[in-house]
């Protein structure tokens, strides 16, 4: 990121107090960052999803509960949960006051701290592959479950977002992977881009929406 730096801007909750449709397709193009000095990594995003309470594929449809009670919280956190067993995913929470949602943090590019990222997800064949998709992403990233909660908008804070003006051409469509609402086009993504992760539909989606 040499030349980068000097430019960036931390994102502030404002930004996060918006729908999280709206505030999706902002966030291609932005640097999540977590760490400092040796134990630092970068990514650009490429690739994010939202949620939102009226939508029956999110977390927080059904109300609150102590899995995603940081959902219904103040902006601008991390949510993060363990799917299915195997990896961990990441959101930032977004909504209007007095709602819940968020983005799901899908893909992006390894900008810094590529070395470690490898060392943490087994050296993948091709650097594009580093963080293709929401588990490779928080394993790159060093991202779990003790990470949830956290406040991307604390100045101190480990784990932030940037803006650092670089800008990706925005295409948005169907969710990867979910039963409910699977046509909602809330995937937003950065055309042309090989980090983004292939769209497949949920095979319970065809069954059940025919």
């Amino acid at each position: 990121m040499a030349g980068a730096v000097r430019l960036m801007r931390a994102l502030d909750r404002e930004l996060f107090a918006r729908p999280p449709q709206v505030v999706a397709p902002e966030l291609i193009g932005r640097l999540l960052v977590v760490g400092d000095g040796p134990e630092r990594v970068a990514v650009r995003l490429t690739e994010v999803e939202a949620y939102s309470d009226e939508d029956p594929a999110s977390h927080t449809y059904r109300g609150r509960t102590p899995r995603n009670e940081v959902m219904f919280g103040e902006p601008g956190h991390l949510y993060v949960y363990f799917s299915y067993g195997m990896h961990h995913c990441a959101n930032v929470v977004s909504h209007l006051e007095g709602r819940s949602g968020g983005v799901l943090l899908r893909a992006g590019n390894v900008v810094d701290g590529v070395a470690l990222a490898r060392s943490r997800r087994g050296r993948p064949s091709s650097d594009h592959l580093l963080a293709r998709g929401p588990g490779c992403l928080t394993q790159a990233l060093g991202l779990s479950l003790v990470d949830g909660g956290s406040d991307l908008c604390k100045p101190s804070a480990r784990i932030r977002l940037y803006d650092d003006g670089y800008r990706f051409e925005v295409s948005s469509g169907p969710r990867v992977g979910v039963r409910l609402a699977a046509d909602t086009p809330w995937r937003y993504w950065a055309a042309g881009e090989r980090s983004v992760s292939a769209y497949k539909r949920s095979p319970r989606a065809l069954l059940s929406e025919g």
